[in-house]
């Protein structure tokens, strides 16, 4: 009997034993990292694509805003109408339509002061984000930090972590922020001063942050409670590895997944939390800038012309969406059973 050609060496070398030669995907998956297998699946998701170069161009945009705004030679503090009166009506509407837009004030001014539109969203969109951003990082690192102990250390520990988070979550904590945000400014600012805008905005962070954390500690608690029973664990246990390196090394790659998909939709909960507190007056206030309270001034006109809440409210909902696209995009391509 002879022996193969070369060529039929290199068939059946090729050939899987179902008899069945792999395709080109399967090859090229191999030898692929997580990491690189999660991008490229993402890559293939249009709307995620989409989602991530949207919320990409918010970001730059809140970024950039001084920058825009000393370009576009206006900002959102001057107010235009009450310089030239020529701008507003007898009644302090804009006397051109829609707002008052035109060449030399893209998105109108606003009634009564005159202040102009377009710069109020971009700076009140870098307040937004800038104060979402922080409190999401805070909450994600509270998050790691409780949920990795509570799961890794267990018994009453986590009995004690575990009642706390529940509390928190059965908690109404937008309530309670509108209850207590006088009484606790009181206490920090005389009634006679104004309140100092970093106060407010640390303020919103804290609270946001004191009540945003158990979410991601409860789900990454589980997590960290059925890793620890794994042979992988178990094995670093017997060679001696510290507690530390066990987190560090075992535990903690294997939580990268819902750190991020978490991360990536708590975002925009807490933009719309930030906004939502700023309409209801008890976050930042006129005239600082900001998502909700541009939406709050411009309830106050909308029967009259929908302009002045048209902008704020459709950059939200926009942002939002896409932001919640993407993280649905980035949880679908770091699921390894996802098939794309």
């Amino acid at each position: 009997m002879t022996s193969p050609t070369p060529a039929a060496s290199a068939t059946l070398e090729v050939t899987d034993k179902t008899g069945t030669p792999p395709t080109p995907n399967d090859q090229g998956s191999k030898g692929r990292s997580p990491g690189r297998l999660a991008w490229t699946r993402f890559k293939r998701d249009k709307t995620g694509v989409i989602a991530a170069c949207v919320v990409i161009f918010f970001f730059v945009i809140a970024l950039c805003a001084p920058l825009i705004a000393k370009l576009y030679g206006k900002d959102p503090y001057t107010t235009y109408g009450v310089d030239d009166p020529t701008l507003l009506n007898e009644f302090s509407f804009p006397v051109k339509p829609n707002g008052g837009i035109d060449g030399e004030f893209w998105f109108g001014i606003e009634p009564s002061l005159g202040r102009d539109v377009f710069t109020f969203l971009l700076y009140g969109m870098r307040n937004s984000l800038l104060i979402a951003g922080a409190t999401t990082l805070l909450v994600t690192f509270f998050g790691i930090v409780i949920g990795i102990t509570a799961g890794y250390l267990g018994g009453k520990t986590d009995y004690f972590i575990g009642r706390v988070i529940d509390i928190l979550l059965a908690f109404p904590s937008t309530l309670f922020f509108i209850a207590f945000w006088p009484v606790m400014i009181s206490i920090l600012v005389s009634p006679e001063e104004n309140t100092p805008v970093w106060l407010t905005v640390v303020s919103l962070i804290t609270v946001m942050t004191a009540f945003g954390w158990a979410s991601i500690a409860r789900l990454l608690r589980g997590e960290v409670l059925a890793l620890r029973e794994r042979e992988f664990v178990e094995a670093a246990k017997v060679t001696g590895a510290s507690p530390a390196r066990i987190i560090f090394k075992e535990l903690l790659p294997n939580l990268w997944t819902p750190i991020l998909i978490q991360s990536t939709l708590a975002l925009p909960a807490f933009v719309t939390a930030e906004a939502g507190l700023a309409f209801l007056g008890v976050g930042l206030s006129d005239p600082t800038p900001d998502w909700g309270v541009m939406i709050q001034n411009g309830s106050k006109y909308y029967q009259d012309d929908i302009t002045f809440m048209l902008f704020p409210g459709l950059s939200m909902v926009i942002f939002v969406v896409a932001f919640n696209l993407l993280g649905d995009s980035v949880r679908d391509a770091l699921d390894p059973k996802t098939k794309r």
